[in-house]
């Protein structure tokens, strides 16, 4: 993967106390082009402050101090950067408490690498997403501002939710989108839940944005979820 933006911009602050997880995340993330820092809480937030960093992942206990406290500050200044918790709490409440406290997503250790990586992608597009009014894929485009859809000339009505189920379907084309990252992102679901409920959503968005004789455009991936995809 190439980064096309400038290396400060593509700059992410680790905050992590435990040696051997720094340096696993480290190279993970460099192979994938982003230039990675270690820093300490403090060092992490005067960078974020003055617009040194484009992400930030903060272990939740580092070195026995709630990096939590630090965050809660940042939010109020009005700090915007995206941050990634991670924790050994991974209780419910803990979760909720790191996301109210500013956290932009809280991750549970031990994670799989192949998920981190996905979620720190994640966050890092809605730096490429803010100024984005329109999404295509194909023949099916999306007006953020004027909250319409469309399939080549034809007008796709659709409730609010499969609206946001799609836009979020749009800004990942070609992803593997898990249902777990669906319940979590577009339900707002920040914990296991046995449902049908995505699926049940997706066969309707489909019968409204495929025509009849034209392939999905949002198709099953075996043992994983779906995907976008023109090509499909």
């Amino acid at each position: 993967m190439t980064k096309t933006t400038s290396t400060r911009a593509q700059t992410i602050l680790l905050v992590e106390d435990e040696a051997e997880l720094a340096n696993e995340i480290k190279i993970e993330l460099d192979r994938l082009g982003y230039l990675v820092r270690t820093a300490s809480i403090a060092e992490a937030a005067d960078a974020a402050r003055v617009g040194d960093a484009a992400m930030l992942i903060m272990d939740r206990i580092v070195f026995g101090e709630d990096s939590l406290k630090t965050l809660e500050v940042l939010r109020k200044e009005g700090v915007k950067v995206p941050v990634l918790v991670i924790s050994a709490l991974s209780s419910i409440d803990e979760k909720v408490h790191g996301l109210k406290a500013g956290g932009d997503d809280y991750l549970a250790k031990p994670f799989a690498m192949v998920e981190f990586v996905a979620r720190v992608e994640a966050l890092m597009r809605r730096l490429d997403d803010v100024r984005t009014t329109k999404l295509r894929v194909g023949d099916l485009e999306m007006d953020l501002i004027e909250q319409t859809v469309y399939r080549g000339d034809t007008k796709i009505d659709l409730l609010p939710r499969e609206f946001k189920l799609l836009e979020y379907f749009l800004r990942r084309p070609g992803q593997v989108i898990t249902r777990a990252m669906l319940l979590e992102e577009v339900w707002q679901y920040h914990f296991s839940l046995e449902t049908n409920v995505v699926d049940v959503h997706i066969s309707n968005l489909r019968k409204k944005i495929d025509a009849r004789g034209v392939h999905s455009l949002i198709v099953n991936i075996r043992g994983a979820g779906f995907m976008l995809s023109a090509n499909a």
